[in-house]
């Protein structure tokens, strides 16, 4: 039975990476931390939807995020067993980690394909990866959110602050720079833009689906990338005072409400509430 890891607001019973490592069948290391993270939440919700039961694992900086990797030994033990030091990771038997979102799919895949997440045609497998990657590779929505917020907190706080140098590090980390910062909005407002007119075009198909008529890995990495700017609900979502908010006037203004329905209707037909940490 996994060690059950006494974190605010987590009701998952978690696993520490020793006990992981010897255990067989696949274990999702999220990190050590009660936030709808969009990369954990999709990579959770790849393997809900196929019905893929896992061990969920806690790194060892037990109550850090993912801002203190790299710090205070936080990530020694995870890059010791995966050889980097960012979650999620999906580990399956013996076989190597897979630590980005595109092996973390094919996994899900290879271990149980029903449902299909990934489209039959090369057509839309295109579209489908292009614009996952859009949302969640380096340089992409996600990538640039996290670049807006080091932006906001480094140019707000005072100089003097003792809790600038933890911003620092993982501006240093993400390749921060003041221009990036300034540039940010922009790049995600055209990131959104263009997702609420592929999902507009759908809807005039007659389709609740961003590829076909059916749901695929984007449908799932959309409805929890959007956490960024817009959380469900705190009953849905319980999390604390994190700065997942839109306070850009350029994003706000392509936030349609049209992706989020898209968003709450993927969550309520398909993934499981309330969230669970």
């Amino acid at each position: 039975m996994a060690a059950r890891v006494e974190l605010t607001d987590v009701n998952l019973d978690y696993a520490s990476i020793a006990e992981a490592r010897k255990m067989s069948g696949l274990r999702l290391v999220l990190g050590a931390y009660a936030i709808p993270g969009p990369w954990r939440e999709s990579c959770k919700g790849l393997f809900h939807v196929k019905r893929i039961p896992y061990t969920p694992v806690v790194t060892s900086g037990e109550g850090f995020s993912d801002l203190d990797f790299g710090r205070n030994g936080a990530d020694a033990e995870l890059r010791a067993w995966t050889g980097q030091s960012s979650a999620p990771v999906a580990l399956w038997n013996n076989e190597r980690p897979r630590i980005n979102w595109a092996d973390q799919l094919h996994l899900a895949e290879l271990l149980n394909p029903d449902p299909p997440l990934i489209p039959v045609s090369v057509a839309d497998q295109t579209v489908m990866f292009g614009l996952i990657q859009l949302l969640a590779g380096e340089g992409g929505f996600g990538w640039t959110k996290r670049i807006a917020i080091l932006h906001r907190a480094l140019t707000e706080m005072d100089p003097d602050d003792l809790g600038r140098s933890l911003w620092v590090h993982v501006g240093q980390k993400y390749l921060y720079t003041p221009e990036l910062g300034a540039a940010a909005p922009r790049r995600m407002a055209s990131i959104v833009a263009h997702m609420d007119q592929r999902l507009e075009a759908q809807k005039m198909a007659g389709s609740h689906y961003f590829i076909g008529n059916q749901l695929s890995a984007l449908d799932i990495y959309w409805a929890c990338f959007v956490a960024l700017l817009q959380p469900l609900s705190p009953a849905l979502c319980p999390m604390g005072d994190w700065p997942y908010n839109n306070p850009d006037e350029e994003v706000r203004a392509v936030l349609s409400t049209l992706l989020l329905e898209h968003r709450d209707y993927i969550y309520e037909k398909y993934l499981e509430l309330p969230i669970v940490f």
